[in-house]
């Protein structure tokens, strides 16, 4: 399936039984609500996936049954994260046999790579594969910045198509774009400021809080590519507070909780992560309380277009 790289991406969750096993028809139920919303495609295995608890079997389970629910009307696309070239090219075939559309991929882990073995990575994966990438720029989180120079490196691949840009400088976004132009599609990273990365010419979001509030998400990012900031601004304002809950260490845990709240999904996190206990969790249910008590009303796009049509 062609990836676009454009609209809203969830980098979902992955749900878990009381007895530590896949709970794949929670897991399938959270992809149905996102689909209802509107997304454009579904992101597997990143960090709010529990990727680095994930075995390569249930990996594989996650792409099937996930490309199996949507049937087609969305792109798949699974992460890559791993030590070594050779592991991930393996990832990346295997991803491609369950049938993902398109890969995420990080820098190879643990090992911080230089700028030189960083973009031999990437190229080597690439070369691998005949899967669309896109390229995970994070150095706050895994240490490694994936620089303009890199990036003129990498645009040899022509299935390097974008990146998701979380070095929380929107300011990088200006500089992708006046140096390359529409070479890369640009997916903001970062839920805190994805409002502000859409209106710099952002070309979608990989979001973390869409997992527990699809409808919200999509709506900034249709009011947002409409010229409708000032209704965009106002939904954000409503939504901060949550967003803060995706840049957080214990953003898997805050998620999660807040999918339970909003009925689209559970709790249950993977050992060595721990569900949110005493005051560390009433502290964030009543954020999630507060912004479902004032829960604002979301344009009706589906009318609006009928009219429109008129």
């Amino acid at each position: 399936m062609n990836v676009q790289w454009k609209g809203v991406f969830p980098a979902v969750t992955t749900k878990f039984t009381e007895n530590d096993k896949l709970d794949i028809p929670a897991f399938l139920s959270n992809i149905e609500a996102q689909l209802n919303a509107g997304v454009d495609g579904i992101i597997l295995g990143g960090t709010l996936g529990e990727a680095s608890t994930l075995t390569d079997e249930e990996k594989a389970t996650l792409v099937k049954e996930t490309v199996a629910f949507v049937g087609g009307k969305v792109p798949v696309i699974m992460n890559v994260a791993e030590q070594s070239t050779a592991k991930a090219i393996q990832a990346a075939e295997e991803a491609r046999k369950n049938g993902a559309s398109g890969l995420m991929l990080l820098p190879p882990m643990r090992y911080k790579a230089d700028d030189g073995e960083t973009v031999a990575y990437f190229k080597a994966v690439a070369q691998s594969t005949p899967l669309p990438i896109m390229i995970y720029n994070n150095p706050v989180d895994y240490r490694i910045l994936v620089t303009l120079d890199m990036f003129a490196e990498l645009a040899t691949e022509e299935n390097i198509q974008a990146v998701k840009e979380s070095t929380r400088e929107v300011g990088n976004i200006t500089k992708m774009k006046n140096r390359f132009g529409d070479r890369f599609k640009i997916l903001s990273g970062v839920d805190t400021i994805a409002l502000e990365s859409l209106v710099l010419g952002a070309d979608g979001w990989v979001a973390g809080l869409v997992c527990a509030f699809p409808a919200e998400t999509v709506a900034i990012y249709k009011l947002v590519k409409e010229g409708r900031i000032e209704e965009a601004v106002k939904i954000n304002r409503w939504f901060y507070p949550l967003l803060e809950l995706d840049v957080h260490p214990k953003l898997v845990q805050n998620i999660k909780l807040a999918e339970v709240c909003t009925n689209l999904g559970t709790e249950t996190v993977r050992l060595p992560r721990l569900s949110l206990e005493g005051a560390e969790r009433e502290q964030v249910l009543a954020i999630i309380n507060e912004a479902l008590e004032n829960r604002p009303v979301l344009p009706d796009f589906k009318k609006e277009r009928e009219l429109i049509s008129l």
